[in-house]
């Protein structure tokens, strides 16, 4: 399936790959910094006495931020000027890099972090709109593919990095150059911006229906920003305990009902936040249903074998990294190919890669079973790499093949979809995984190896569901072939049969 060409001129094609660098390293920023985070987190209690609640925050109040703002932002680059939105989120985030690592108590921090994940909410969208205005065809789904590779290596660094600062820097004061780091990639970054990025306004591209200039369904906002925090915070709010948190889920549920009867409504006369006849293309409802389940799977696996490594099997922090390393090496290797084979052999790619990846998560639990001890960084090392591989022709192809039918107008609000998917299904992953792990652990003190297989046969689960997804789609595929080609077949003999009378 070939890709619409960009309508948007952008910068000479000469540097348009200058820009796409620049779009990946500051993004790369907001990923370094949820891997880095997660092995400060002991630093951070040092340094700043924090309580269980607070650390909660760290980490949740910047994945609630983060996916709060996603769609919004995205269509404000649509609507405006991508260059523009993206600057500010980029100027916001390294802003508030240096606001955490200058904290001074635990509300300090916090807030900083919240300010974060809304700056980071802002550029992520604008990333994949850059690509889908800037590249077409095969070089869109390169394009992607260098995004899967940021990902990975991001991912890879993450852990490696902050081990090593908090090695350098000592445990009290480790933890605040896990945050400095940002500062010379945004401060770098930030005038490339400007030179490079095409500052002209998306919504002068061209875009079937109704629109009107300026236009930003400010309703439309306000009931998917409160339908997306009350259906992310009863998962990324661990501390609350009790069942009734989750009656969230259903007020959740009523908002963003409400929210596409509205913009169902809205969009007969302007521009929406999200135009739902997006859904109505198989590969982008489909690609988005895949995302939410697959994160749901993969991003717990880290969060898990990081707890078995270091609390059951006292890694430090850079030793319990370097053991994740596999699976990130691997995934971004394996997003480069995937984003060039993705034009030429579509969905397959994906199903290829989700196979890869429930084989390689079957021997990390059995490499785990049958060598728990110290050694199990290296037994799980092979299983790890080869389902990394497999994440990177699921992660960057599904985008692109996403997004493909996707005007470059919409380009923005769409990606946030996209990626708001992918935060929720992280958040559910993470709860489910989590709850099953800790629950083995409470029961049985000790048996920590025990607790990671349970919770691996849980992300495993997942990510069986993406497999039969995409193996569904494929049999709905193939039917609707036939019955393609069994029409066509009926007309053609039909119009002979006519010709003989």
């Amino acid at each position: 399936m070939t890709a619409p060409a960009p309508t948007d001129a952008g910068p000479a094609s000469e540097r348009r790959w200058q820009a796409l660098s620049v779009c990946l390293l500051a993004g790369s920023m907001t990923l370094l910094d949820i891997s880095i985070v997660n092995v400060a987190l002991p630093s951070v209690r040092t340094g700043l006495r924090m309580s269980d609640s607070g650390l909660q925050w760290v980490l949740s109040g910047y994945a609630l931020a983060f996916g709060l703002v996603l769609v919004p932002a995205g269509r404000l680059g649509d609507a405006r000027s991508r260059r523009a939105v993206f600057m500010t989120g980029l100027a916001l985030f390294t802003a508030a890099s240096a606001v955490a690592g200058a904290a001074q108590n635990e509300g300090w921090l916090v807030g900083a972090r919240l300010v974060q994940g809304l700056a980071g909410g802002v550029l992520v969208p604008q990333v994949s709109g850059f690509i889908q205005q800037l590249f077409a065809g095969e070089e869109r789904g390169r394009a992607f593919g260098m995004l899967g590779t940021t990902i990975g290596v991001s991912t890879a660094v993450g852990p490696l990095l902050g081990g090593l600062l908090i090695q350098a820097f000592g445990a009290a004061e480790g933890w605040r150059w896990v945050f400095y780091v940002n500062l010379p990639i945004g401060l770098i970054a930030l005038p490339a911006a400007y030179r490079l990025l095409p500052g002209k306004p998306a919504e002068r591209t061209a875009v079937p229906g109704p629109r009107r200039r300026g236009d930003f369904d400010p309703v439309g906002v306000l009931l998917l920003g409160a339908g997306t925090l009350l259906l992310l915070l009863p998962f990324v709010e661990q501390q609350w305990q009790g069942d009734a948190k989750w009656l969230l889920l259903i007020a959740a549920a009523v908002l963003l009902v409400a929210f596409a009867g509205w913009e169902l409504r809205y969009g007969r006369d302007h521009e929406p936040v999200v135009r739902m006849s997006l859904f109505r293309a198989r590969s982008y409802s489909l690609g988005v249903l895949l995302s939410l389940v697959y994160f749901a799977g993969f991003t717990a696996i880290f969060f898990v074998f990081s707890l078995y490594l270091q609390s059951g099997r006292h890694y430090s922090a850079l030793l319990a990294g370097l053991a994740i390393t596999p699976f990130a090496l691997g995934s971004a290797v394996a997003a480069t190919v995937g984003g060039r084979m993705v034009h030429r052999y579509g969905q397959l790619v994906v199903t290829c890669g989700l196979v890869l990846v429930v084989t390689g998560l079957s021997a990390a639990a059995l490499a785990v079973h049958l060598w728990s001890g110290r050694e199990v960084g290296w037994a799980t090392a092979a299983p790890l790499l080869l389902a990394g591989v497999g994440s990177g022709l699921v992660v960057s192809p599904n985008q692109t093949l996403t997004l493909s039918r996707v005007p470059v107008a919409r380009a923005g609000s769409a990606g946030g979809v996209l990626q708001t998917a992918q935060r929720i299904g992280s958040a559910v992953g993470i709860a489910a995984v989590g709850s099953v792990f800790f629950s083995q652990v409470g029961a049985h003190p000790g048996d920590w190896a025990g607790a990671f297989q349970r919770g691996l046969l849980v992300a495993l689960g997942f990510v069986l569901l993406a497999l039969l997804v995409t193996l569904a789609d494929a049999l709905a595929g193939r039917a609707r072939q036939r019955a393609a080609t069994g029409t066509a077949e009926s007309t053609r003999t039909g119009s002979l049969s006519g010709d003989e009378r």
